[in-house]
């Protein structure tokens, strides 16, 4: 059942008025005024709208009959209908006689008024759901719940389908309103033609996408999404696009994984504007060891790991020992090679490498020792 408010009443008045130069009175199903062009009136119960309801049919009113009914005026009173049910009254104020040829239009413009004003506000609904729903996805892990699943099935949309997430940040120093001004222009791009998309704004100046992952219809690819992601750039205002930074996160097979998704984007985000901050496109596949490593960094087997490097760090003043490991690292432990880049004798290398052991305690010659100084500098630097 649909219900008639002050706002809806007042548009219908305003509008209804402008058609003819007589006064409009919307009822609600009560009886009771809710839009008018005298507003002292509204609040007032008008009984031509009761009877209008009650009867189920145009009440008319004249000017003699007008003092033997409360809160009426002379005029026509015709019953408000929204799928086959009576949900107000419209009345016009005047002598009836000059008025029957006003009844059904302004009728029929009242009730369009209604479908419109129910379809969009299903529709305001249906996306604020829809957000809704995305936030909750990609906050939570573990498998579908059954509302989830309900939830879904009531805005058609399939849990099942394998879906990639990605972030879309407008970068911004002024006001916030202009970026989520243009995060509004992205999101019509998006869903126009939406291709499946399913799209919420998680920030007056991020969005987030739960992108079909299988573009021909057959396996995730990633290079094929980074096309798909160079032509959305391109269609994009200059302005926009010099202040757009797009993420990229990892896909995970399973549907209910979309979260896991949804934090790779995330870090690839932040780690590539860190790295590359000219850069507008970071995808998960070019930074994938630093994400999946970023979450050691304020824990204690990360401390762990960064502890050996850190030190070489804090004894290494003028950055000649960190500057000969990372070569040595590129070479993959290569003497000479690693010599050659440096310009050094290798016996210089080699006596420099000895200090890095002493320092660190890592056996440059085991595998592990290796790693660990590696990824202390990866999480380090």
């Amino acid at each position: 059942m649909y219900f008639l408010d002050g706002q809806l009443a007042k548009q219908i008045v305003n509008r209804t008025m402008k058609i003819i130069g007589h006064n409009i009175n919307v009822m609600n199903k009560y009886g009771v005024i809710m839009g008018s062009g005298e507003p002292h009136r509204i609040g007032e119960v008008h009984e031509g709208a009761l009877l209008a309801i009650s009867q189920q049919r145009t009440v008319e009113i004249s000017r003699a009959s007008e003092d033997t009914l409360q809160g009426v005026k002379a005029g026509i009173n015709l019953p408000l209908h929204y799928k086959g049910d009576i949900i107000g009254v419209i009345g016009i104020t005047g002598e009836p006689t000059e008025l029957g040829h006003y009844g059904e239009l302004l009728k029929m413009t009242a009730e369009i008024i209604v479908e419109q004003a129910n379809f969009i506000e299903q529709a305001q609904w249906q996306s604020r759901q829809k957000e809704e729903l995305i936030i909750e996805l990609i906050k939570a892990d573990g498998p579908f719940s059954a509302h989830q699943r309900s939830w879904a099935s009531q805005l058609n949309i399939d849990l099942e389908a394998p879906r990639v997430a990605a972030i879309i940040q407008v970068q911004t120093d002024e006001e916030e309103t202009s970026a989520n001004s243009m995060l509004k222009q992205i999101l019509h791009l998006l869903e126009n033609p939406s291709r499946g998309n399913l799209v919420a704004m998680t920030s007056m100046t991020e969005l987030v996408i739960l992108k079909p992952a299988f573009l021909d219809g057959k396996a995730w690819d990633a290079e094929l999404e980074s096309e798909r992601i160079d032509q959305l750039i391109a269609r994009l205002p200059d302005e926009l696009r010099s202040r757009l930074k797009i993420s990229l996160g990892h896909f995970f097979p399973q549907p209910q994984q979309i979260n896991r998704s949804y934090q790779t984007a995330l870090e690839t985000l932040a780690i590539g504007q860190q790295m590359q901050p000219s850069q507008s496109k970071y995808l998960y596949e070019d930074y994938s060891l630093l994400v999946l490593l970023s979450a050691l960094k304020d824990n204690w087997r990360g401390q762990e790991l960064m502890a050996p490097y850190q030190s070489l760090i804090d004894a290494d003043k003028n950055g000649q020992l960190t500057k000969t490991l990372t070569t040595y690292l590129q070479h993959f432990g290569d003497l000479q090679q690693c010599a050659s880049a440096l310009f050094i004798h290798r016996n210089t290398l080699r006596y420099r490498l000895d200090k890095i052991e002493a320092i660190t305690g890592s056996n440059l010659q085991q595998l592990d020792g290796l790693l660990q100084l590696y990824l202390g500098q990866v999480l380090l630097e």
